[in-house]
């Protein structure tokens, strides 16, 4: 189950980096309407996830090896910004990629990061993430 006290309201630009308008983007992702067609737009609508308060789609795109059975998001950060730093594999032709990246946020009036080289598999068909590399 995922929680979260209140959602955040729904940006009009999609916080994933791509510039394009939210609905069209990983608001589509968000709502079932498409489906991830890489691992990187996984990994960024993931990301936007975050950003919008949306733990179920984090949840619903989680591989079922891995998956928490809970998740709370952390209302005191808000996500500010995302660098794609590397990608391998993780296209069409693919059935396993990885997306290293940044993510900036800031929380209790400071600016952090997370940085992570995130491991994405094909489960039913669909890009799910895994895990974080070491």
């Amino acid at each position: 189950m995922a929680r979260r006290s209140a959602r955040p309201s729904v940006p009009a630009v999609c916080p994933c980096g791509l510039g394009a308008p939210y609905a069209e983007c990983c608001g589509a992702f968000h709502a079932g309407r498409a489906a991830a067609p890489t691992a990187e737009r996984l990994m960024r609508s993931r990301y936007a996830a975050f950003a919008v308060g949306d733990g179920e789609y984090l949840l619903r795109t989680w591989h079922s090896s891995t998956r928490p059975a809970e998740l709370r998001l952390d209302d005191s950060l808000r996500w500010t910004g995302l660098d794609v730093l590397a990608t391998s594999g993780g296209t069409a032709f693919h059935t396993a990629g990885t997306v290293e990246f940044v993510a900036h946020y800031r929380g209790a009036g400071e600016a952090g990061e997370q940085r992570e080289n995130s491991r994405f598999v094909r489960e039913d068909g669909a890009w799910v993430y895994v895990d974080a590399l070491p």
